[in-house]
């Protein structure tokens, strides 16, 4: 594969996924914008709702897409470093996986110091945890995923086997 093609394959989404995170990192009133858009759900999904549990269902939303954004970068990081191809055949190796999601926590302080010169964000080093949480999540749901298709593709091999020595017998 040529290089502009591994880079447009592998490198660039996972640079626009960094770019996004840093883009919505500097905005200056980014839980303000969007409070408006979940705090106004949730009023009308659940209109009974006290004001209190509207700002915790709006926290929680908020932390929930710190972990997706980063289990969605350290899958991009982990396709970067891995480059897997269609039926790829090759073993699951935590190697590339650790790698991921060490770039995924650098990324997520750079991303705190970042917002620490932003007014009125401030850095928190829980984020930077919870982000580091995220990718964890995602290389998980990454390796599960992966041992479920090596499982699923073994069952069809010995499928496979089982039915070619049935039509031996015939």
């Amino acid at each position: 594969m040529s290089g502009w093609r591994v880079f447009l394959r592998y490198w660039l989404p996972a640079l626009l996924w960094a770019a996004l995170i840093f883009t919505a990192s500097g905005d200056a009133q980014s839980a303000a914008r969007s409070s408006r858009i979940i705090g106004p759900l949730v009023r009308w999904l659940f209109p009974q709702l006290p004001a209190a549990t509207v700002e915790d269902v709006v926290f929680v939303v908020r932390k929930a897409a710190h972990v997706a954004e980063y289990a969605v970068f350290a899958w991009l990081v982990w396709r970067v470093r891995r480059r897997p191809v269609r039926n790829d055949a090759r073993p699951w190796r935590w190697g590339d996986a650790l790698v991921a999601w060490g770039v995924v926590i650098v990324y997520a302080i750079s991303d705190e110091l970042h917002q620490a010169f932003v007014p009125p964000r401030q850095a928190s080093p829980w984020d930077v945890l919870l982000d580091a949480a995220g990718g964890a999540v995602g290389l998980v749901l990454l390796w599960a995923l992966h041992r479920w298709r090596a499982r699923r593709a073994g069952a069809a091999a010995a499928a496979a086997v089982q039915s070619g020595c049935s039509s031996l017998r015939s």
